[in-house]
């Protein structure tokens, strides 16, 4: 049961630890982005609320967090504005608001979190971190490819390295539903149906296809197709009877030898099989999969014409979403090992030497590290060195009643448990290049 101090139903709170190793992450992710000449965008956390209902459909719409007019207007129980469901739409919005002030190609990148009044569950929240990276203004493959790679990158950052990038084209299923047969009627809720191949049995797909009307014989050689072990082949061969289904394999081969220098080729396959089952994308899709986690760790593709059915400029776009919370899981043993932790811990050990330790705090935070001291009120070296090395700190500065008389400090490092005595004036070259000074 729920308490008074429990975070709202399908939010998180985030302790340091948990904190820091989602900021290594979004640090990564945007070093990688920035590499590829990605820019970042901001916007606020809500929307007016005319700018974001009737984006998404009548289903999603009822998923928006309404935010009800306040002040003399409070009484009405209207809704004037609504948190953000996503980033897209604050694309779309920015595309529309600053037009000509964009560069184009307009490459852009977004972290940040979005709501949605979904019923939260196992790893469906209502508050979550979304981050996506865009390029609009640019009908080149050569875009698609490097958000491709930039995605790709990205996962590498991380540590990711059992992950498979699933690359199909919308026209190549425009030409399967072509060649099999399909009405042209039931052509978007067949898609629908296929892309629940990676959840459902062949079988169950197949039954929902006669459930939406298709014929079960259609339905069976779609589906047998498209799961079969030479499933690649099997399509190519089919596809020769569809000018639109060999464009899209055009599109794939030609997005795979761009990234051919960049993304290892076990790492990415054109798959018949993949879907996207959504209705915007225009071209080029592609998913993340990762072993032993359901479902994508991110995805992407072209959508030409959404910009503007979100209410934007009509501009091609191509994009990637990456699935921050199931990645993070993924690279919890890297983000562990990175997560940040104080770098020196400086023990206090009498009264009159606290003014010191102090100075010598000072000096490890101006030579970039994080330092903390001890604020306990035992004096024992014994307990301090747990506190040091319970708080994940590498080195401990210790400054006792020898060392004052030294004119010296000891830097005792934690994770070798080895110890050297510095005069006090070489402290600040040592902690900038520890490993130099020793070798010198």
């Amino acid at each position: 049961m729920p308490t008074q101090f429990d975070p709202p139903s399908g939010t998180r709170d985030f302790l340091a630890a948990e904190y820091e190793k989602r900021e290594w992450a979004f640090g990564e992710l945007r070093s990688v982005f920035r590499s590829y000449g990605f820019e970042p965008l901001q916007t606020p956390a809500f929307e007016r609320i005319d700018v974001l209902l009737g984006k998404y459909g009548d289903e999603a719409d009822k998923l928006v967090f309404k935010i009800l007019r306040r002040g003399e207007h409070e009484a009405s129980g209207e809704a004037d504005l609504a948190l953000r469901y996503d980033m897209t739409v604050p694309l779309a919005r920015v595309a529309a608001a600053y037009g000509s002030q964009l560069p184009m190609p307009y490459k852009r990148y977004a972290i940040g979190p979005v709501w949605r009044a979904d019923r939260p569950g196992k790893g469906r929240y209502r508050e979550f971190t979304q981050c996506d990276v865009d390029t609009l203004g640019s009908s080149s493959p050569l875009a698609d490819a490097e958000v491709l790679c930039a995605h790709h990158d990205a996962m590498a950052r991380l540590g990711l390295t059992g992950f498979t990038i699933l690359l199909n084209a919308r026209q190549v299923l425009f030409g399967l539903l072509e060649v099999f047969g399909v009405p042209e009627e039931l052509g978007e809720n067949v898609l629908i149906s296929l892309d629940k191949l990676d959840k459902l049995s062949p079988a169950e797909v197949i039954s929902e296809l006669t459930g939406r009307g298709l014929a079960a014989v259609r339905g069976a050689e779609l589906v047998g197709a498209m799961t079969a072990p030479d499933a690649t082949d099997r399509i190519r061969t089919a596809l020769k009877g569809s000018d639109l289904g060999l464009a899209g394999l055009d599109q794939v081969d030609e997005v795979l030898n761009l990234v051919s220098g960049q993304i290892p080729a076990e790492r990415i396959a054109f798959t018949p099989r993949m879907v996207r089952g959504l209705s915007y994308y225009t071209g080029p899709i592609w998913e993340l999969a990762a072993a032993g986690v359901p479902g994508s760790i991110g995805s992407g593709g072209r959508y030409d014409h959404l910009i503007a059915q979100l209410g934007g400029p009509d501009m091609p776009g191509t994009g990637a979403s990456i699935g921050i919370e199931r990645v993070l899981m993924l690279a919890s043993e890297r983000a562990e090992a990175a997560r940040g932790r104080i770098d020196v811990a400086v023990p206090v050990l009498a009264h009159d030497l606290a003014a010191q330790s102090f100075r010598l705090a000072g000096i490890a935070r101006a030579a970039g590290l994080r330092t903390s001291v001890y604020l306990g009120s035992s004096g024992k070296l014994s307990k301090q060195l747990r506190w040091a090395s319970d708080s994940g700190a590498r080195w401990c500065l210790i400054y006792g009643s020898a060392e004052h008389a030294a004119g010296a400090v000891t830097v005792r490092d934690l994770a070798s448990a080895e110890q050297r005595q510095l005069p006090l004036a070489d402290l600040p070259d040592y902690l900038r290049n520890p490993a130099g000074t020793e070798d010198g």
